[in-house]
C-alpha cells in the first residue's frame, strides 16, 4: 500500500509536470506561430548554400584544376604577377596570390579594390583561366538567408532584414528547447513511439514527422542558431568570443576577429597605396616557406605577410609568417596554436554553422537538417490548423 503522504507527493509532482508542460507548449506555440514562416525561409535558404563551393567547382573544373606533366615547373610568384598584369588593365593590381603544393591546383589572385573576387591563374603558364563566378542564385539565397533581401548599406552596419533574421534566430533557440522538452516521453513504451514515424494514418504521419524529425534535428539546428547569431548581433559575438576564448575580448577585437579570413582563401589586404610593391619579394618569401614547411595545403602571399595552411582537418588552421616588405626576410612565424583564441574563433563558428567541420559527411547531415528545419514550421502550422479547425467544428 502506498501511503497517503506519498500519494500526495506523486500527485503534486504530476500536477507540477503537467503545468510545466502546458507552459512549454504555449511558449512553443506562440513563438512558432509568428516566426515559423521566417524560420522556414532562413532554413531553406541556408540549405541551398551548403554545397555552393562544391557546385561551383563542379560547373567550372577548369577554374580549379590544371593538367600537369612531370617536366613542368610552376612559375615563381613574381613571374605569375608579371604575366597577370600583362593580360589585364593597369587599374587591376595584384595584392595577393594563393599557391598550392598540389601540382594540379590552380593559383588564385586577388586585386586591390575588388574585395574577395578571385581570379584563377594557370600556375605553369601564368595564363588567366577566368574569374571565379558568383552565381546569382547563391547570391540571392545568401541575401535571403542573412538579411531577408535587405542587406546593410555597408559591412558591419545593420538593417531591418538583418535585425529580423537575428531576432528570429534568437527565438529559434527557446522554440527548439521547448520542443525537446515536450518530446520527452513519460515511460519506455512512449519512448519507442517517439523514435519513429508511423504511417498508420495521414494525421499520425504529420504529427510524427513534426515530433520525431524535430527531435533528431534539435542538436544540428541549435548549433546553426547559436553560431549564426554571431553574424547578427555584435553583443552576442563579443559574449561568445569571451566565453570560448577564456579571455576578455573587446568589441573592437571581436569585429577584427569577425572580419578575419576563413576557408583558407585570401581575404582583403591592406596593401600600401603610395608605393609599387616589388613582387620579387614574394619569391624570397615563397622559397623560405617551402624550406620551413615540407608539407602544406596552400600558402597565401600578401604585401606584408603570408598565411600557411598545413594539411590538417577540415577546419583551416593557418600559421602566419610576417616578413620585411623591403627585403623579403621572414621576421616572425606565428603558429596557429599561438594565435589568440579570440582571433581564431570565427573559423570554428563558421565551420560549426555550415557543417564544414567534418567534410562532406557533416555537410550532407547539415543539408538534411536545414531542409527538415524548414519543413517543421509547415507541419506545425498544419497540426495547429487541424486542431483549431476541429475545435470550431465541435463547438
Amino acid at each position: 500500500m502506498v501511503s497517503k503522504e506519498k500519494q500526495e507527493t506523486i500527485l503534486r509532482t504530476t500536477n507540477f509536470n503537467s503545468t510545466m508542460k502546458k507552459l512549454f507548449k504555449k511558449l512553443h506555440l506562440w513563438l512558432s506561430l509568428p516566426l515559423g514562416i521566417l524560420i522556414s525561409i532562413v532554413c531553406f535558404s541556408g540549405a541551398s548554400l551548403v554545397f555552393e563551393q562544391e557546385i561551383t567547382q563542379a560547373l567550372n573544373p577548369h577554374l580549379y584544376k590544371v593538367k600537369h606533366s612531370e617536366q613542368s615547373l610552376p612559375l615563381h610568384p613574381s613571374e605569375l604577377a608579371k604575366r597577370i598584369h600583362e593580360q589585364l588593365p593597369d587599374s587591376l593590381q595584384v595584392i595577393s596570390l594563393q599557391l598550392s603544393q598540389n601540382h594540379e591546383d590552380v593559383c588564385f589572385a586577388l586585386f586591390r579594390g575588388m574585395g574577395k573576387k578571385m581570379m584563377s591563374i594557370h600556375p605553369y603558364t601564368g595564363e588567366i583561366n577566368g574569374w571565379i563566378p558568383a552565381y546569382p542564385f547563391f547570391q540571392t539565397m545568401r541575401k535571403l538567408h542573412r538579411w531577408l533581401m535587405n542587406p546593410p548599406a555597408a559591412k558591419g552596419e545593420t538593417s531591418a532584414g538583418k535585425i529580423i533574421v537575428g531576432i528570429t534566430t534568437l527565438f529559434m533557440v527557446p522554440i527548439l528547447i521547448s520542443g525537446l522538452i515536450l518530446w520527452l516521453p513519460r515511460n519506455r513504451n512512449a519512448l519507442k513511439r517517439k523514435l519513429y514515424i508511423s504511417l498508420a494514418s495521414w494525421k499520425r504521419f504529420w504529427y510524427d514527422s513534426h515530433v520525431v524529425l524535430g527531435f533528431y534535428n534539435t542538436v544540428f539546428l541549435l548549433l546553426m542558431a547559436l553560431t549564426g547569431l554571431t553574424w547578427s548581433f555584435g553583443w552576442y559575438r563579443t559574449l561568445a568570443y569571451n566565453l570560448f576564448s577564456g579571455e576578455e575580448t573587446t568589441a573592437a577585437n571581436a569585429v577584427y576577429a569577425h572580419k578575419s579570413t576563413t576557408k583558407g582563401q585570401p581575404g582583403k589586404q591592406n596593401a600600401p597605396t603610395g608605393k609599387v610593391f616589388d613582387y620579387k619579394i614574394w619569391d624570397k618569401v615563397w622559397n623560405s616557406l617551402q624550406k620551413e614547411y615540407e608539407h602544406f595545403e596552400t600558402i597565401t602571399l600578401t604585401t606584408n605577410n603570408a598565411q600557411i595552411i598545413p594539411f590538417t582537418t577540415h577546419i583551416k588552421k593557418p600559421d602566419t609568417a610576417i616578413f620585411n616588405p623591403q627585403s623579403g626576410e621572414i621576421t616572425k612565424i606565428i603558429g596557429y596554436e599561438d594565435t589568440p583564441r579570440s582571433k581564431t574563433l570565427k573559423g570554428w563558428f563558421y565551420a560549426l554553422h555550415t557543417g564544414s567541420w567534418g567534410g562532406i559527411i557533416t555537410k550532407i547531415l547539415y543539408f538534411i537538417a536545414a531542409c527538415i528545419g524548414g519543413v517543421l514550421p509547415i507541419s506545425g502550422y498544419y497540426l495547429w490548423w487541424k486542431r483549431t479547425h476541429k475545435t470550431k467544428r465541435l463547438s
